[in-house]
C-alpha cells in the first residue's frame, strides 16, 4: 500500500516533491521519483511520484517508480496483486526473467507481454497505478475492478501550456500547484443529496476521481477514459440446488481469504462479531498454520447508545474472538471528538461521514502491532445485506394501490412519526418514517430516496439564491438512473445490488475505508470483494441472496460450517459512531459555533433560518437530521481547511 503522484509538464520535478509530501502518510518506508526525457516540442516531460508502504518483499528492491526489463514501461503503483505468484510464473515461463520478489515487478512483466488493457484482465488484487509508456509517450491511468484504491486527477490549462497532474489523493492533486481549490457546486450538491459524491465528482473545481475498473490514457494532450471491466448478472445459473452453491461459496471464500493473507509484515483483522467479519477471521485462523489471529475490535459506550438505531457489537466481537482463541484487542469510543473531526476531514476530504470516525480511531489502534488488515466489508453490497433491501421488497406491496392513494399517505404517515427521540422504540419508529418518505415512488426513485439525505425539496430551502443559480438543474441523481438503465434486463435485487455496486460501495465505503485506514498508513484487504467472489455472487439466483426478510441467506448458510448458528443469524448492527449523542453533548458548541448565523452567512452558499431550523429540529426529536448536521458541520471545516488557505 502506497502513495503515488506524478504529472505531464515543464519542469515536473519542482512540484512532484510537493505532491508526494502531501501523501506521505501512506507509505513512509521509501520515497522515489522518476522522470522521463522531454518528448514534444515544448520540452514537457512525464515525473512519476511513489511513497511507500512495504508489503511484499520489503527490501530496497521493491523500490518504485519500477522500470520494466525492457525499459518500455515505468510505473509508479499502489495496492496488492494477489496472483503475482501465479502470474510469475506464467510469464517465466514465457522467457521473462526477473530480479525482484515483488508485485511490482510481475505486473510490468505482464505490461510488456500483454500490453497494459490485456495485463488488466489477468491481475487479482486492489490497486491504483500509473504507467509510462516510453515508446508511445503514453501515460495510462487505471484503477481496481472495485475502485478499493483511489486515484485522482486534472487536466490544467495556464500559462505554460498544458498540463496533467495525477495523485492518489485530492491534495496531491492541489500540492502540484496548478490547480487551485475551488468548491465544485454540482459535487456539493451530490454531497448534501448522499452525503458523498458519485464518482467522477469530487467537491473540487476541476479534479476529477477516475471510476472503477476505467483506464485512462493521456498522449500528445489527448486524455481518453474506458471501462475495462463490468459485473453481469445476464448468466445466472439456474437449475442448481441451494447446497451446491453453498459449497462453492464457502469453497471460492476459502481461497479468496488464503490469497489475500500473502504478506512479508504481520496481518489481522477487523471483528465486529457480524456474519461478514467473523468469516474472515474464521477462514484466516483456519488458514493460519496455528497461529492466532490477531483481532481488532471498536466498541461503542452504553450511554451513548441510547439516541442510536444500533445494538453494542462488543459482546458479539467478545464471543467470536474467544471461539476462534484470537489475540482480541478491544477499543472503547471516548475520543476527543471536537479535534477528531478536523483531522478526519483533512483526510477524507470531504465531510464526515459517522463510519470514518469508527474506521479511523480502530485502525489506528490495530496500527501499534500490525501493518495489513482484512476486513469484512462489501458483504452487504454482494449478498444483499443492507435493510433498504428489504424495505424494497416490502414497499413492492403498496404498487397495486393507486398513485394518488399511497403518496398522500405514506407523506401523513412520515409527517406523523417522530424521528430522533431516545427510548425503547427510537430504532422502530425512525425506520418507519425514513420507510413511509419513499416507499410510495416508483422503483428506481423509491431506492434512490432511501439513501437521500437532503431532498430536493430540502435543498431549495437550504440553498441561497446565488447558490441555486450556480447548481442550476442539476439532478444528483443522473449516475444512479444511468446505472439503472445498464441493468434494466436484471433481476430487481441485482439492479439494486449493481447500483449501490457502482456508487454507494466504491464513492464513500471503500473511499473512507482508504483514507482512514492510511491515515494511520495501514492497509486493508477486503476479501468480499474479490472480483472471482463477486462474479459468482452474480451468477446466483436472486432468492439465495435475499430469502424473504433474510438478508445475505447464502452466506449466513456457507458461515453455518464456520461459526455458531447464534452467531450467523444475530441481528444486524452496523458500523458507525454515537453522533446522535455526540450533537447533543460534546459537539453542540461546536455546532453553535461552526453554523452560527454569521458564519453561515458569510460563506453565502446557505441560509441562516434554514440551517438553525435543521438543527433545532434534530435536537427536539421531531426529525433524524443527525448524519444532515454533521455534513454541515464538518462541510464548514472542510472549506476552511481546503478553501481558506
Amino acid at each position: 500500500m502506497c502513495g503515488i503522484a506524478g504529472l505531464i509538464s515543464l519542469n515536473p520535478e519542482r512540484r512532484v516533491g510537493a505532491m508526494l509530501k502531501s501523501v506521505e502518510h501512506r507509505g513512509y518506508d521509501d520515497e522515489g521519483v522518476w522522470s522521463s526525457a522531454p518528448f514534444d516540442e515544448e520540452g514537457r516531460r512525464a515525473c512519476l511520484g511513489h511513497r511507500r508502504l512495504a508489503i511484499i518483499d520489503t527490501s530496497s528492491a521493491g523500490h518504485q517508480p519500477m522500470a520494466s526489463a525492457d525499459g518500455r514501461f515505468t510505473v509508479t503503483f499502489n495496492g496488492e496483486i494477489y496472483n503475482y505468484r501465479e502470474l510469475r510464473r506464467r510469464l517465466e515461463g514465457l522467457g521473462h526473467e526477473f530480479r525482484t520478489d515483488a508485485d511490482t515487478e510481475v505486473m510490468l512483466e505482464a505490461f510488456a507481454e500483454w500490453g497494459v488493457a490485456g495485463a488488466l484482465r489477468h491481475l487479482n488484487g486492489m490497486f491504483a497505478f500509473a504507467v509510462w509508456d516510453e515508446r508511445e509517450k503514453t501515460l495510462t491511468l487505471a484503477r481496481d475492478r472495485l475502485g478499493i484504491k483511489p486515484l485522482f486527477y486534472a487536466e490544467v490549462k495556464n500559462e505554460e501550456g498544458e498540463s496533467f497532474v495525477f495523485a492518489s489523493e485530492a491534495k496531491g492533486v492541489l500540492a502540484s500547484g496548478l490547480v487551485k481549490a475551488e468548491l465544485d457546486l454540482e459535487g456539493l450538491n451530490q454531497q448534501l443529496t448522499f452525503l458523498w459524491t458519485p464518482d467522477p465528482h469530487t467537491l473540487f473545481k476541476g479534479i476529477r476521481r477516475l471510476p472503477p475498473a476505467h483506464v485512462l490514457t493521456w498522449r500528445a494532450g489527448v486524455t481518453d477514459v474506458r471501462e475495462w471491466w463490468d459485473v453481469s448478472f445476464d448468466e445466472i445459473e439456474e437449475g442448481k440446488g441451494e447446497e451446491w452453491w453453498r459449497e462453492r461459496l464457502l469453497e471460492t471464500l476459502e481461497r479468496v481469504v488464503g490469497m489475500e493473507m500473502v504478506a512479508d509484515v504481520p496481518l489481522g483483522s477487523f471483528l465486529s462479531g457480524g456474519v461478514d467479519s467473523s468469516v474472515v477471521t474464521a477462514l484466516m485462523a483456519k488458514r493460519g498454520g496455528g497461529r492466532r489471529v490477531s483481532t481488532y475490535t471498536v466498541g461503542i459506550e452504553e450511554d451513548d447508545l441510547r439516541f442510536d438505531i444500533i445494538p453494542s457489537d462488543v459482546p458479539w466481537a467478545r464471543k467470536v474472538g474467544q471461539l476462534l482463541d484470537a489475540d482480541y484487542h478491544e477499543t472503547m469510543l471516548r475520543p476527543d471528538v471536537a479535534t477528531l473531526l478536523p483531522l478526519l476531514v483533512r483526510h477524507l476530504e470531504m465531510p464526515v461521514i459517522d463510519m470514518a470516525i469508527s474506521s479511523y480511531l480502530v485502525s489506528r489502534e490495530a496500527r501499534e502491532t500490525l501493518t495489513v488488515m482484512l476486513s469484512g466489508m462489501g458483504g452487504d453490497e454482494v449478498f444483499a445485506g443492507y435493510p433498504r433491501q428489504v424495505a424494497m421488497s416490502l414497499a413492492g406491496a403498496l404498487d397495486p394501490l393507486p398513485t394518488a392513494l399511497r403518496r398522500p399517505a405514506m407523506r401523513a404517515v412520515a409527517g406523523a412519526l417522530p424521528g430522533g427521540r431516545p427510548g425503547r422504540l427510537t430504532a422502530p419508529l425512525r425506520n418507519a418514517k425514513k420507510f413511509a418518505k419513499s416507499a410510495a415512488l416508483d422503483f428506481e426513485s423509491r431506492y434512490m430516496g432511501f439513501g437521500t439525505y437532503f431532498t430536493d425539496e430540502a435543498k431549495q430551502r437550504l440553498y441561497t439564491e446565488e447558490t441555486s443559480e450556480g447548481v442550476g438543474a442539476a439532478d444528483a441523481y443522473y449516475l444512479h438512473r444511468r446505472y439503472f438503465a445498464r441493468c434494466k434486463q436484471a433481476a430487481p435485487l441485482n439492479r439494486l445490488l449493481y447500483v449501490d455496486m457502482k456508487t454507494f460501495l466504491p464513492c464513500l465505503n471503500l473511499d473512507y475505508t482508504d483514507r482512514t485506514s492510511m491515515a494511520a498508513t495501514l492497509e486493508v484487504r477486503v476479501p468480499l470483494l474479490n472480483h472471482e467472489l463477486v462474479e459468482l455472487a452474480a451468477r446466483m439466483p436472486p432468492r439465495l441472496k435475499l430469502r424473504g426478510l433474510r438478508r445475505k441467506y447464502i452466506l449466513k448458510k456457507a458461515a453455518e460450517g464456520l461459526l455458531p448458528r447464534d452467531v450467523v443469524w444475530r441481528r444486524k448492527a452496523g458500523f458507525g459512531a454515537p453522533i446522535r449523542a455526540w450533537l447533543r453533548g460534546p459537539l453542540r458548541p461546536l455546532v453553535d459555533e461552526l453554523l452560527s448565523e454569521d458564519v453561515v452567512k458569510s460563506r453565502g452558499l446557505f441560509r441562516p433560518e434554514e440551517v438553525r431550523r435543521v438543527v433545532e429540529a434534530n435536537l427536539s426529536g421531531r426529525e433524524d437530521f443527525n448524519l444532515q448536521v454533521l455534513q454541515l458541520l464538518t462541510l464548514e471545516m472542510w472549506q476552511r481547511e481546503f478553501l481558506d488557505t
